[in-house]
């Protein structure tokens, strides 16, 4: 298991742009850097992230010794390590939306952003950034939100981030398909109805499980359509 050596800082623009330069410098894997406040956070599709102080704010620097097209599957590998992360300290289950949202209900409590550098046709390094709403859940146009504060559990970011840091341990080295089987244990089912945003396009179909990749597999009528980027919407997104 990895000896992580973490870091934490009273501020910091970005954890992840802080691992992803140690990486580019040289850095050896399992660096875990914590800002106990972020100003400059960032989340998917060139979002930002809002991370009110109290909130996690987590990024990771691995090696892994895997090939290229496996980098998408560590987003799907990193939801369910936050997922049994969170229910150490909270009962109800939580539930994931491909690829990297963590949910309670229909709400998002956390996300994941992961950079990659490769090497040849393996991956050189990878970090992957995690927020989760601790105290607060910033509001986020057409998506609903909640925090661990809002369902009664009191929570710091270093006990997050160290119950975090033990289960990354002990699934960092599962295979491709542990990874996939462990993120469809707990997300939508497949026949779920789902629309996708991507590309400026709208999809809608059926939820028709994940490729070997972690793409997603919508089924549309006869056809099975592969996503490999966009964003999910359910319920109210």
């Amino acid at each position: 298991m990895t000896a992580w050596r973490l870091e934490v800082f009273d501020e910091l623009g970005s954890t992840s742009d802080l691992c992803t330069a140690r990486a580019r410098a040289g850095e050896a894997a399992g660096l875990a850097v914590l800002a106990l406040k972020q100003t400059a956070g960032r989340g998917s599709r060139g979002r930002s992230w809002q991370a009110p102080e109290g909130n996690l704010n987590l990024s990771v620097l691995l090696r892994p010794a895997r090939p290229l097209a496996e980098a998408g599957m560590f987003a799907l590998l990193a939801g369910v390590v936050v997922a049994e992360a969170l229910e150490q300290f909270f009962a109800p289950p939580t539930s994931l939306k491909w690829p990297n949202d963590v949910l309670i209900g229909d709400a998002k409590l956390a996300g994941v952003l992961i950079d990659a550098a490769p090497a040849e046709n393996r991956l050189d390094w990878l970090v992957i950034g995690i927020g989760a709403n601790l105290r607060a859940a910033p509001e986020i146009a057409w998506r609903r939100t909640t925090s661990l504060a809002a369902h009664g559990v009191s929570l710091t970011a270093q006990q997050m981030a160290e119950a975090v840091l033990m289960r990354l341990g002990a699934w960092q080295e599962a295979p491709a398909a542990d990874i996939r089987a462990g993120w469809l244990a707990r997300a939508h089912p497949v026949g779920t109805a789902m629309r996708i945003q991507a590309s400026g396009r709208l999809l809608e179909g059926f939820f028709a499980g994940l490729s070997e990749a972690g793409e997603l597999l919508l089924r549309n009528k006869d056809r099975i359509d592969t996503i490999n980027t966009g964003e999910v919407l359910l319920g109210q997104g």
